[in-house]
Protein backbone atom coordinates (compact mmCIF):
# COMPACT_ATOMS: atom_id res chain seq x y z
CA UNK A 1 0.00 0.00 0.00
CA UNK A 2 0.92 3.82 -0.73
CA UNK A 3 1.48 6.41 2.47
CA UNK A 4 1.47 10.14 1.51
CA UNK A 5 1.33 13.05 3.97
CA UNK A 6 -0.90 16.09 3.04
CA UNK A 7 -0.99 19.48 4.40
CA UNK A 8 -3.59 21.84 4.28
CA UNK A 9 -5.41 24.32 6.64
CA UNK A 10 -8.97 24.44 7.09
CA UNK A 11 -9.54 27.75 6.43
CA UNK A 12 -13.27 27.77 7.17
CA UNK A 13 -11.75 27.36 11.14
CA UNK A 14 -9.30 29.38 13.51
CA UNK A 15 -7.13 27.28 15.36
CA UNK A 16 -4.36 30.01 16.75
CA UNK A 17 -5.90 33.06 19.16
CA UNK A 18 -4.34 36.46 18.27
CA UNK A 19 -1.92 36.14 21.59
CA UNK A 20 0.02 32.52 21.54
CA UNK A 21 -1.48 30.19 24.26
CA UNK A 22 2.07 28.93 25.65
CA UNK A 23 4.47 32.45 25.40
CA UNK A 24 1.56 34.98 25.63
CA UNK A 25 3.23 36.89 22.68
CA UNK A 26 1.38 37.69 19.42
CA UNK A 27 0.95 34.49 17.34
CA UNK A 28 2.97 34.01 14.03
CA UNK A 29 2.07 32.23 10.44
CA UNK A 30 -1.29 31.19 9.63
CA UNK A 31 -3.97 30.82 12.10
CA UNK A 32 -6.06 28.64 10.54
CA UNK A 33 -6.30 24.94 11.40
CA UNK A 34 -3.53 22.98 10.22
CA UNK A 35 -4.53 19.58 8.79
CA UNK A 36 -1.55 17.18 8.28
CA UNK A 37 -3.35 14.19 7.39
CA UNK A 38 -1.51 10.87 6.66
CA UNK A 39 -3.03 9.05 4.01
CA UNK A 40 -2.62 5.19 3.47
CA UNK A 41 -4.46 3.59 -0.09
CA UNK A 42 -3.93 0.40 -1.94
CA UNK A 43 -1.06 0.97 -4.21
CA UNK A 44 1.01 -1.17 -7.31
CA UNK A 45 3.82 -3.33 -5.80
CA UNK A 46 7.31 -2.06 -5.63
CA UNK A 47 9.14 0.99 -4.04
CA UNK A 48 11.02 1.10 -1.06
CA UNK A 49 8.91 0.80 2.55
CA UNK A 50 8.99 3.52 4.87
CA UNK A 51 10.71 2.20 8.53
CA UNK A 52 8.82 3.10 11.88
CA UNK A 53 11.21 6.38 12.27
CA UNK A 54 9.29 7.77 9.37
CA UNK A 55 6.11 8.08 10.76
CA UNK A 56 7.71 9.52 14.22
CA UNK A 57 8.93 12.05 12.15
CA UNK A 58 5.28 13.38 10.84
CA UNK A 59 4.75 14.47 14.75
CA UNK A 60 6.41 17.51 14.87
CA UNK A 61 5.03 18.70 12.01
CA UNK A 62 0.98 18.10 13.11
CA UNK A 63 0.82 21.77 13.80
CA UNK A 64 3.42 23.57 12.39
CA UNK A 65 4.09 22.35 8.77
CA UNK A 66 7.21 24.68 8.50
CA UNK A 67 10.15 22.58 10.73
CA UNK A 68 13.21 21.98 9.13
CA UNK A 69 14.19 18.34 8.27
CA UNK A 70 16.61 19.08 11.21
CA UNK A 71 14.30 20.64 13.67
CA UNK A 72 12.53 17.11 12.73
CA UNK A 73 15.32 15.14 13.24
CA UNK A 74 16.01 16.27 16.66
CA UNK A 75 12.60 15.95 17.72
CA UNK A 76 12.57 12.54 16.96
CA UNK A 77 15.76 11.94 18.43
CA UNK A 78 14.79 13.68 22.10
CA UNK A 79 11.60 11.06 22.01
CA UNK A 80 14.24 7.96 21.39
CA UNK A 81 16.77 9.33 23.49
CA UNK A 82 14.49 9.72 26.71
CA UNK A 83 15.21 6.15 27.07
CA UNK A 84 18.38 4.56 28.34
CA UNK A 85 20.61 1.40 28.20
CA UNK A 86 18.91 -1.71 26.39
CA UNK A 87 15.30 -0.40 26.43
CA UNK A 88 17.70 2.69 24.03
CA UNK A 89 19.39 -0.03 22.13
CA UNK A 90 15.84 -1.96 21.05
CA UNK A 91 14.26 1.16 20.19
CA UNK A 92 16.86 2.18 17.96
CA UNK A 93 16.31 -1.28 16.18
CA UNK A 94 12.85 -1.00 16.28
CA UNK A 95 12.37 2.38 14.63
CA UNK A 96 14.51 1.57 11.83
CA UNK A 97 12.53 -1.54 11.27
CA UNK A 98 10.52 -1.41 7.78
CA UNK A 99 7.10 -1.03 7.46
CA UNK A 100 4.79 -2.00 4.73
CA UNK A 101 3.65 1.34 3.27
CA UNK A 102 5.74 2.56 0.46
CA UNK A 103 6.01 6.62 0.41
CA UNK A 104 3.81 8.22 -2.64
CA UNK A 105 3.12 4.57 -4.43
CA UNK A 106 1.31 4.26 -7.58
CA UNK A 107 -2.41 3.91 -6.91
CA UNK A 108 -3.77 0.85 -7.48
CA UNK A 109 -6.89 1.44 -10.05
CA UNK A 110 -10.56 0.76 -8.31
CA UNK A 111 -13.31 2.45 -5.72
CA UNK A 112 -11.89 1.83 -2.01
CA UNK A 113 -14.34 1.99 1.11
CA UNK A 114 -12.97 5.17 2.84
CA UNK A 115 -12.18 4.80 6.82
CA UNK A 116 -11.07 7.54 9.04
CA UNK A 117 -8.76 6.81 11.96
CA UNK A 118 -9.45 9.09 15.08
CA UNK A 119 -6.56 9.15 17.61
CA UNK A 120 -6.49 9.64 21.33
CA UNK A 121 -6.42 12.20 23.56
CA UNK A 122 -3.93 15.00 22.42
CA UNK A 123 -2.10 12.27 20.09
CA UNK A 124 -0.26 11.38 16.23
CA UNK A 125 -1.95 10.62 13.45
CA UNK A 126 0.47 7.96 12.95
CA UNK A 127 -0.92 6.63 16.56
CA UNK A 128 -2.02 3.27 14.79
CA UNK A 129 0.08 3.25 11.29
CA UNK A 130 -0.31 -0.44 11.83
CA UNK A 131 -4.15 -0.80 12.04
CA UNK A 132 -3.79 1.76 9.27
CA UNK A 133 -1.15 0.03 7.15
CA UNK A 134 -3.16 -3.50 7.51
CA UNK A 135 -6.52 -1.83 6.10
CA UNK A 136 -4.93 -0.28 3.31
CA UNK A 137 -3.82 -3.51 2.52
CA UNK A 138 -7.07 -5.12 2.58
CA UNK A 139 -8.66 -2.86 0.17
CA UNK A 140 -9.50 0.68 2.00
CA UNK A 141 -8.62 4.37 1.81
CA UNK A 142 -7.22 5.21 5.77
CA UNK A 143 -7.15 8.34 6.50
CA UNK A 144 -5.93 9.92 9.75
CA UNK A 145 -5.20 13.52 11.35
CA UNK A 146 -3.58 14.65 14.75
CA UNK A 147 -6.16 14.89 17.29
CA UNK A 148 -5.77 18.75 18.28
CA UNK A 149 -7.30 20.82 20.81
CA UNK A 150 -9.79 23.83 19.33
CA UNK A 151 -6.61 26.12 19.77
CA UNK A 152 -3.93 24.25 20.68
CA UNK A 153 -1.90 21.40 20.26
CA UNK A 154 -3.12 19.83 23.51
CA UNK A 155 -7.06 18.51 23.21
CA UNK A 156 -9.39 19.69 26.11
CA UNK A 157 -11.13 17.23 27.80
CA UNK A 158 -14.78 18.90 26.96
CA UNK A 159 -17.28 19.24 24.49
CA UNK A 160 -15.48 21.97 22.54
CA UNK A 161 -12.51 19.29 22.20
CA UNK A 162 -14.74 16.71 20.78
CA UNK A 163 -16.26 18.84 18.66
CA UNK A 164 -13.07 20.20 17.21
CA UNK A 165 -11.95 16.26 16.61
CA UNK A 166 -15.34 15.32 15.13
CA UNK A 167 -15.28 18.62 12.75
CA UNK A 168 -11.66 17.51 11.70
CA UNK A 169 -13.67 13.75 10.94
CA UNK A 170 -15.79 15.86 8.64
CA UNK A 171 -12.62 17.63 6.97
CA UNK A 172 -11.07 13.97 6.37
CA UNK A 173 -14.04 12.50 4.93
CA UNK A 174 -14.16 16.15 2.67
CA UNK A 175 -11.03 15.63 1.83
CA UNK A 176 -11.20 11.90 0.88
CA UNK A 177 -13.92 13.07 -1.99
CA UNK A 178 -11.46 14.39 -4.04
CA UNK A 179 -9.66 11.33 -4.48
CA UNK A 180 -10.72 9.09 -7.18
CA UNK A 181 -9.80 5.66 -5.44
CA UNK A 182 -12.10 6.69 -2.60
CA UNK A 183 -15.33 5.72 -2.30
CA UNK A 184 -17.33 8.26 0.27
CA UNK A 185 -20.42 6.62 -0.12
CA UNK A 186 -18.69 3.71 2.18
CA UNK A 187 -17.39 5.73 5.46
CA UNK A 188 -15.81 4.49 8.39
CA UNK A 189 -14.44 5.84 11.41
CA UNK A 190 -12.38 4.02 13.87
CA UNK A 191 -11.37 5.71 16.86
CA UNK A 192 -9.37 4.82 19.99
CA UNK A 193 -9.87 5.88 23.25
CA UNK A 194 -10.96 9.79 23.18
CA UNK A 195 -11.16 9.34 19.57
CA UNK A 196 -13.53 6.32 19.73
CA UNK A 197 -15.61 9.48 21.57
CA UNK A 198 -15.38 11.61 19.15
CA UNK A 199 -16.40 9.41 16.53
CA UNK A 200 -19.63 8.66 17.91
CA UNK A 201 -20.65 12.97 17.80
CA UNK A 202 -19.39 12.68 14.58
CA UNK A 203 -21.62 9.80 13.36
CA UNK A 204 -24.37 12.26 15.31
CA UNK A 205 -23.76 14.85 12.58
CA UNK A 206 -23.06 13.34 9.42
CA UNK A 207 -25.06 10.25 7.90
CA UNK A 208 -22.07 9.85 5.34
CA UNK A 209 -20.50 7.98 8.27
CA UNK A 210 -21.80 4.62 7.64
CA UNK A 211 -20.12 2.18 11.14
CA UNK A 212 -17.91 3.09 13.95
CA UNK A 213 -15.28 1.42 15.67
CA UNK A 214 -14.36 2.18 19.35
CA UNK A 215 -11.29 0.58 20.45
CA UNK A 216 -11.79 1.08 23.89
CA UNK A 217 -13.44 3.84 23.09
CA UNK A 218 -14.13 7.12 26.06
CA UNK A 219 -17.99 6.56 24.68
CA UNK A 220 -17.84 3.76 27.58
CA UNK A 221 -16.06 5.56 30.87
CA UNK A 222 -16.77 9.55 29.33
CA UNK A 223 -20.68 9.24 29.52
CA UNK A 224 -21.29 12.87 30.50
CA UNK A 225 -21.15 13.76 26.73
CA UNK A 226 -23.56 11.00 25.19
CA UNK A 227 -26.23 10.30 28.55
CA UNK A 228 -28.18 13.50 27.91
CA UNK A 229 -27.43 15.26 30.84
CA UNK A 230 -26.31 19.30 30.88
CA UNK A 231 -22.32 18.59 29.62
CA UNK A 232 -23.80 16.24 26.80
CA UNK A 233 -24.01 17.40 23.36
CA UNK A 234 -28.00 16.74 22.73
CA UNK A 235 -27.80 15.68 19.20
CA UNK A 236 -25.69 12.48 20.11
CA UNK A 237 -28.60 10.22 20.62
CA UNK A 238 -29.34 6.07 20.16
CA UNK A 239 -31.98 6.85 17.06
CA UNK A 240 -29.26 9.74 15.08
CA UNK A 241 -26.19 6.81 15.96
CA UNK A 242 -27.94 3.78 14.56
CA UNK A 243 -25.64 2.82 12.59
CA UNK A 244 -23.10 -0.93 13.04
CA UNK A 245 -20.83 0.05 16.13
CA UNK A 246 -17.91 -2.34 16.95
CA UNK A 247 -16.63 -1.70 20.36
CA UNK A 248 -13.00 -3.30 21.35
CA UNK A 249 -12.41 -3.33 24.71
CA UNK A 250 -9.97 -3.88 27.85
CA UNK A 251 -10.64 -6.64 30.14
CA UNK A 252 -12.96 -5.33 32.63
CA UNK A 253 -12.15 -3.69 36.16
CA UNK A 254 -13.06 -5.42 39.16
CA UNK A 255 -16.07 -4.34 41.41
CA UNK A 256 -13.50 -2.94 43.88
CA UNK A 257 -11.84 -1.06 41.41
CA UNK A 258 -14.87 0.20 39.88
CA UNK A 259 -15.56 1.66 43.53
CA UNK A 260 -12.24 3.12 44.36
CA UNK A 261 -12.51 5.05 40.60
CA UNK A 262 -16.38 5.98 41.87
CA UNK A 263 -17.28 5.09 38.44
CA UNK A 264 -20.52 5.54 37.81
CA UNK A 265 -22.00 2.31 35.40
CA UNK A 266 -25.82 3.17 35.25
CA UNK A 267 -25.93 4.51 32.32
CA UNK A 268 -24.33 2.25 28.32
CA UNK A 269 -25.11 4.41 25.59
CA UNK A 270 -24.34 0.69 23.87
CA UNK A 271 -27.09 -0.20 25.51
CA UNK A 272 -29.11 2.49 24.63
CA UNK A 273 -28.64 1.62 20.92
CA UNK A 274 -31.07 -0.46 19.86
CA UNK A 275 -31.38 0.45 16.23
CA UNK A 276 -27.90 -0.71 15.64
CA UNK A 277 -26.02 -4.00 15.67
CA UNK A 278 -23.46 -3.80 18.30
CA UNK A 279 -20.47 -5.85 18.94
CA UNK A 280 -18.41 -5.89 21.97
CA UNK A 281 -15.05 -7.59 21.93
CA UNK A 282 -13.33 -8.22 25.49
CA UNK A 283 -9.35 -8.50 25.37
CA UNK A 284 -8.59 -9.98 28.23
CA UNK A 285 -4.84 -9.49 28.32
CA UNK A 286 -5.05 -5.77 27.41
CA UNK A 287 -4.86 -2.52 29.37
CA UNK A 288 -5.88 1.05 27.93
CA UNK A 289 -2.67 1.78 25.87
CA UNK A 290 -2.36 -1.21 24.67
CA UNK A 291 -5.09 -0.40 21.58
CA UNK A 292 -2.05 1.98 20.65
CA UNK A 293 0.71 0.47 18.30
CA UNK A 294 2.60 3.77 19.05
CA UNK A 295 2.42 3.00 22.97
CA UNK A 296 2.85 -0.93 22.62
CA UNK A 297 6.17 0.01 20.79
CA UNK A 298 7.92 2.07 23.03
CA UNK A 299 6.77 1.17 26.18
CA UNK A 300 9.02 0.33 29.03
CA UNK A 301 9.36 -4.12 28.92
CA UNK A 302 7.54 -3.70 32.85
CA UNK A 303 4.67 -2.39 31.65
CA UNK A 304 2.83 -5.20 30.82
CA UNK A 305 2.43 -7.10 34.10
CA UNK A 306 1.91 -10.96 34.30
CA UNK A 307 2.13 -10.87 30.35
CA UNK A 308 5.01 -10.04 27.96
CA UNK A 309 5.20 -7.63 24.79
CA UNK A 310 4.34 -10.50 22.65
CA UNK A 311 1.37 -11.30 25.00
CA UNK A 312 -0.25 -7.82 24.11
CA UNK A 313 1.15 -7.70 20.22
CA UNK A 314 -0.83 -10.94 19.85
CA UNK A 315 -3.86 -9.57 21.22
CA UNK A 316 -3.49 -6.39 19.69
CA UNK A 317 -3.27 -8.34 16.41
CA UNK A 318 -6.68 -9.57 16.95
CA UNK A 319 -8.20 -6.30 17.79
CA UNK A 320 -7.09 -5.36 14.14
CA UNK A 321 -8.09 -8.43 12.99
CA UNK A 322 -11.59 -7.87 14.63
CA UNK A 323 -11.84 -4.47 13.29
CA UNK A 324 -11.27 -5.55 9.56
CA UNK A 325 -14.10 -8.11 9.73
CA UNK A 326 -16.05 -5.83 10.96
CA UNK A 327 -15.22 -3.21 8.29
CA UNK A 328 -15.89 -5.41 5.57
CA UNK A 329 -18.94 -6.81 6.67
CA UNK A 330 -20.74 -3.66 7.14
CA UNK A 331 -18.91 -1.21 4.52
CA UNK A 332 -18.30 -4.35 1.53
CA UNK A 333 -21.12 -6.37 2.79
CA UNK A 334 -19.05 -9.29 2.88
CA UNK A 335 -20.93 -12.58 4.47
CA UNK A 336 -17.62 -13.79 5.85
CA UNK A 337 -16.96 -10.54 7.92
CA UNK A 338 -20.48 -10.88 9.40
CA UNK A 339 -20.58 -14.24 10.22
CA UNK A 340 -16.97 -14.01 11.59
CA UNK A 341 -18.49 -11.58 14.14
CA UNK A 342 -21.50 -13.62 14.70
CA UNK A 343 -18.95 -16.60 15.52
CA UNK A 344 -17.20 -17.76 18.96
CA UNK A 345 -13.47 -16.72 19.66
CA UNK A 346 -13.08 -20.30 19.52
CA UNK A 347 -14.70 -20.43 16.04
CA UNK A 348 -12.67 -17.60 14.92
CA UNK A 349 -9.62 -19.95 16.28
CA UNK A 350 -8.96 -17.21 18.83
CA UNK A 351 -6.06 -18.33 21.15
CA UNK A 352 -7.63 -19.72 24.34
CA UNK A 353 -8.82 -17.58 27.05
CA UNK A 354 -7.95 -14.25 25.23
CA UNK A 355 -11.47 -12.81 24.81
CA UNK A 356 -14.40 -12.62 25.07
CA UNK A 357 -17.40 -11.55 22.46
CA UNK A 358 -21.01 -10.47 21.97
CA UNK A 359 -23.48 -9.39 19.33
CA UNK A 360 -26.90 -7.79 19.72
CA UNK A 361 -28.33 -6.95 16.48
CA UNK A 362 -30.53 -3.76 15.86
CA UNK A 363 -34.26 -3.96 16.59
CA UNK A 364 -35.33 -3.73 12.84
CA UNK A 365 -37.52 -0.36 13.79
CA UNK A 366 -37.22 3.15 12.17
CA UNK A 367 -34.99 5.40 14.18
CA UNK A 368 -37.25 8.05 15.11
CA UNK A 369 -35.47 10.85 13.77
CA UNK A 370 -36.87 13.87 12.01
CA UNK A 371 -35.48 12.75 8.59
CA UNK A 372 -37.28 9.65 9.30
CA UNK A 373 -40.49 10.87 10.08
CA UNK A 374 -39.98 13.18 6.55
CA UNK A 375 -39.40 10.32 4.52
CA UNK A 376 -42.56 8.22 6.25
CA UNK A 377 -45.05 11.36 5.66
CA UNK A 378 -43.30 10.80 2.15
CA UNK A 379 -43.90 7.24 1.30
CA UNK A 380 -47.77 7.20 3.52
CA UNK A 381 -48.84 10.61 3.01
CA UNK A 382 -48.71 13.91 5.00
CA UNK A 383 -52.03 13.18 6.00
CA UNK A 384 -50.80 10.64 8.42
CA UNK A 385 -48.77 13.23 10.40
CA UNK A 386 -50.45 13.53 13.48
CA UNK A 387 -50.28 9.61 13.35
CA UNK A 388 -47.01 8.86 12.18
CA UNK A 389 -45.52 11.34 14.85
CA UNK A 390 -47.51 9.88 17.68
CA UNK A 391 -45.87 6.85 16.36
CA UNK A 392 -42.47 8.07 16.55
CA UNK A 393 -42.79 9.98 19.75
CA UNK A 394 -44.11 6.39 21.40
CA UNK A 395 -41.18 4.54 20.14
CA UNK A 396 -39.05 7.44 21.94
CA UNK A 397 -40.06 10.37 24.02
CA UNK A 398 -37.00 12.32 23.37
CA UNK A 399 -38.29 13.03 19.66
CA UNK A 400 -39.98 16.30 20.32
CA UNK A 401 -40.71 18.72 17.17
CA UNK A 402 -40.68 22.48 18.15
CA UNK A 403 -43.72 24.97 17.20
CA UNK A 404 -40.96 27.09 15.54
CA UNK A 405 -39.26 24.20 13.77
CA UNK A 406 -43.22 22.79 12.76
CA UNK A 407 -44.22 26.02 11.08
CA UNK A 408 -40.64 26.95 9.42
CA UNK A 409 -41.15 23.42 7.89
CA UNK A 410 -44.94 24.58 6.51
CA UNK A 411 -43.69 27.73 5.37
CA UNK A 412 -40.86 26.37 3.35
CA UNK A 413 -43.35 24.28 1.79
CA UNK A 414 -45.44 26.57 1.25
CA UNK A 415 -42.99 28.79 -0.47
CA UNK A 416 -42.62 25.68 -2.77
CA UNK A 417 -45.91 25.65 -3.79
CA UNK A 418 -47.11 22.56 -2.07
CA UNK A 419 -49.92 23.97 0.20
CA UNK A 420 -51.88 20.59 0.69
CA UNK A 421 -48.66 19.17 2.76
CA UNK A 422 -48.52 22.36 4.33
CA UNK A 423 -51.62 22.36 5.72
CA UNK A 424 -50.52 18.83 7.13
CA UNK A 425 -47.59 20.47 8.77
CA UNK A 426 -49.72 23.01 10.45
CA UNK A 427 -52.70 21.03 11.54
CA UNK A 428 -49.80 18.75 13.16
CA UNK A 429 -48.50 22.19 14.57
CA UNK A 430 -52.23 23.13 16.04
CA UNK A 431 -52.84 19.14 17.55
CA UNK A 432 -49.64 19.89 19.36
CA UNK A 433 -49.81 23.55 20.31
CA UNK A 434 -53.70 24.03 20.16
CA UNK A 435 -53.45 28.00 21.18
CA UNK A 436 -50.76 29.08 18.98
CA UNK A 437 -52.15 31.64 17.01
CA UNK A 438 -49.83 31.79 14.47
CA UNK A 439 -49.76 28.33 13.89
CA UNK A 440 -53.59 27.97 13.70
CA UNK A 441 -53.50 30.92 10.90
CA UNK A 442 -50.74 29.12 9.32
CA UNK A 443 -53.41 26.24 9.41
CA UNK A 444 -56.18 28.45 7.68
CA UNK A 445 -54.06 30.09 5.15
CA UNK A 446 -53.16 26.98 3.21
CA UNK A 447 -56.59 25.04 3.74
CA UNK A 448 -57.63 28.69 1.82
CA UNK A 449 -54.88 28.06 -1.11
CA UNK A 450 -55.45 24.00 -1.26
CA UNK A 451 -58.79 24.29 -1.59
CA UNK A 452 -60.52 23.67 1.24
CA UNK A 453 -62.84 27.49 1.91
CA UNK A 454 -65.15 25.71 4.26
CA UNK A 455 -62.31 24.63 6.39
CA UNK A 456 -60.53 27.72 6.14
CA UNK A 457 -63.53 29.88 6.93
CA UNK A 458 -64.13 27.28 10.39
CA UNK A 459 -60.33 27.68 11.19
CA UNK A 460 -59.70 31.28 10.69
CA UNK A 461 -62.60 31.70 13.15
CA UNK A 462 -60.85 29.76 15.90
CA UNK A 463 -58.16 32.33 15.15
CA UNK A 464 -60.51 35.14 15.82
CA UNK A 465 -61.71 33.13 18.98
CA UNK A 466 -58.28 33.37 20.68
CA UNK A 467 -57.48 36.74 18.60
CA UNK A 468 -60.14 39.17 17.97
CA UNK A 469 -57.95 41.77 16.67
CA UNK A 470 -56.55 39.13 13.81
CA UNK A 471 -56.69 41.27 10.69
CA UNK A 472 -56.52 38.91 7.98
CA UNK A 473 -58.99 36.02 10.06
CA UNK A 474 -61.33 39.07 9.78
CA UNK A 475 -61.26 39.64 6.30
CA UNK A 476 -61.05 35.93 5.61
CA UNK A 477 -64.57 35.63 7.59
CA UNK A 478 -65.98 38.81 6.29
CA UNK A 479 -64.66 37.80 2.46
CA UNK A 480 -66.33 34.47 2.97
CA UNK A 481 -68.44 33.96 5.63
CA UNK A 482 -71.73 35.78 4.09
CA UNK A 483 -74.22 37.64 6.06
CA UNK A 484 -75.93 35.21 8.20
CA UNK A 485 -71.95 34.26 9.04
CA UNK A 486 -72.50 30.94 7.06
CA UNK A 487 -69.90 29.78 4.51
CA UNK A 488 -70.55 30.49 1.11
Amino acid sequence: MGLQVVQQYDQSRMYKTRVDMTTGEPATGKRTRPMQMLLWYPAARGGRPVVYRDYMDTIPTEDEFGRSPAEVGRATQRAIDGYAGARRDALLREVARPMLAVRNARAESGSFPVVIYAPSLSESAMENADLCEYLASQGYVVLSSASLGPRTRAMTTDLEGLEAQAADIAYLIGYASSLPQADTARVAVVGFSWGGLANVLAAAKDDRIQAIVSLDGSVRGTREFVDGGKDAAKYVTPARVAIPMLFVGRRPMTVEELNRAEVDSRYSFMNEMKYADVHIVTLLPMKHMDFSSYSLRMSQDGRFGDYTRDDIALAHSWAMRYARHFLDAYLKKDPAGLAFLDNSPAANKAPPHMMLASARHGSGQIPPTLENFVAALAAEGFDQAIPLYAKFAAQDPAFKLGPKEIYGWGVQLARQNRPAQAREIFRLGTHLNPDAVFMIDGLAEMQAASGQTKEALGTYRRVLALDPKHTDAARYVKEHGGPSGAAL
